[in-house]
């Protein structure tokens, strides 16, 4: 019985020990895996060849719309007001010399005349007194052989008749002034802003009659930020009378004219650190061509500036620059060469570079993340190596992929 149950049990065990046995053969047969040395492929990136162009440099500012010239039309003389032009109403238009307002010329004429006659009669003294004063010096030298005085040619008396046709000449001049200013006649081709006579009503000298804008000619006050004012070199910009173009909406259609830059204020403001520059735009209100939109004064307008001097860059996206002022380059042995640039602007889409960078080299436009100089890298389109699977190739583009996103 004992000898049963100890056959029982050892069964199991002989089992067991017989496995580890076989599988113990079985492991030392069996031939290690053939060990393939792990290549690393480099990151892949995207790039584009570069090369200079010459740029020209748009600056771009707002403005109203304001008239050359606003004058305060005030009188000369005074008067009753017995006549007031047709055109003399707010936003009437007139042309330069078009009688405006007309005071009363009686008395002004009345006294032209008074003055014409005074100068009249000292003209005729003066006559007689150089008669006389010929007759005195040829007595005298009938009689004496010596100088004759002064006194004694009357020339004091002579001196004064002149002075009198001198002094009636002036005041005829005076009365004839007088009597044209009783007419107010418009100074320049305008626009009416407002009225302050109408007719019968007495108007002292200096009194204002009215408010006129000049249309001949429109200025724009454009303000410059310091920032913006190295792309615009003032001096060569108004010397060449450079292009400026204005947009606005007019009865909700966006409308366009040509300017041209002709001067600047000449003080930074040291609070807002902008200049002002002075755009001009003849014959806003179309006066000249009724095929031209109106630009009316008061209208708020867009500005853009073109530049008349260009400069040779680098235009690249915004992306490519770095926080520290470098661009990624690829050389031709398919390394990063990290590059410091010289940036002359930026903007949301584009970098412009003066200097850095080589012609026809290629920048790196895709995102690598922690670079370094010598960093190797392919390029799309680059020969794999034979000893890369597809799978392989397939995971490290995907993971690119995965770290350029991260990176962005």
């Amino acid at each position: 019985m004992r000898n049963s149950m100890l056959m029982k049990s050892g069964i199991p065990l002989l089992i067991i020990l017989v496995a580890i046995f076989a599988a113990a053969l079985l492991i030392s047969a069996k031939k290690p895996p053939e060990q393939k040395p792990v290549e690393t492929k480099a990151f892949l990136v995207d790039a584009q060849q570069i090369n200079s162009e010459d740029v020209r440099f748009k600056v771009y500012s707002q403005g109203n719309v304001l008239p050359k010239h606003q004058t305060n039309i005030s009188t000369q003389v005074s008067g009753k007001v017995v006549e007031v032009s047709e055109t003399f109403v707010a936003g009437g238009l007139f042309k330069k010399g078009d009688l405006l307002v007309r005071l009363e010329q009686e008395d002004y004429a009345t006294d032209l005349k008074l003055a014409e006659a005074e100068l009249a009669q000292a003209k005729a003294a003066l006559t007689e007194e150089k008669a006389r004063s010929k007759v005195a010096e040829q007595e005298w030298r009938s009689v004496n052989s010596t100088v004759a005085p002064e006194l004694g040619l009357r020339k004091p008396q002579l001196a004064t008749a002149q002075a009198n046709v001198k002094a009636a000449e002036a005041k005829f001049e005076r009365a004839k002034r007088n009597l044209k200013r009783t007419e107010i006649r418009a100074p320049y081709d305008g626009l009416v802003v407002s009225r302050n006579v109408d007719l019968g009503q007495f108007i002292s000298t200096g009194s204002i009659v009215g408010s006129i804008y000049s249309t001949d000619q429109a200025e724009i006050r454009l303000p410059i930020p310091d920032s913006e004012m190295a792309f615009i070199d003032l001096k060569r910009q108004i010397n060449k009378a450079a292009p400026v173009t204005l947009t606005a909406s007019v009865a909700g259609k966006k409308k366009a004219w040509e300017a041209e830059l002709v001067r600047s204020e000449g003080i930074l403001d040291a609070g807002s650190r902008v200049i002002y520059v002075i755009a001009q735009l003849d014959d806003p209100y179309a006066r000249e061509d009724i095929d031209k939109t109106p630009l009316r004064f008061g209208q708020f307008v867009q500005a853009e500036i073109t530049g008349t001097q260009s400069q040779r860059l680098f235009v690249l996206p915004r992306n490519v620059l770095r926080l520290d002022n470098t661009v990624l380059q690829v050389t031709d042995a398919r390394e990063v060469k990290i590059s410091p640039v010289e940036v002359v602007r930026t903007n949301a889409q584009h970098v412009y570079i003066s200097s850095g960078l080589d012609e026809e080299s290629q920048v790196i436009t895709s995102a690598v993340p922690n670079p370094y100089d010598g960093m190797k890298v392919r390029l799309p389109g680059d020969e794999v190596p034979a000893s890369a699977s597809p799978e392989n190739d397939k995971e490290d583009d995907t993971s690119s992929i995965a770290a350029q996103e991260a990176a962005n």
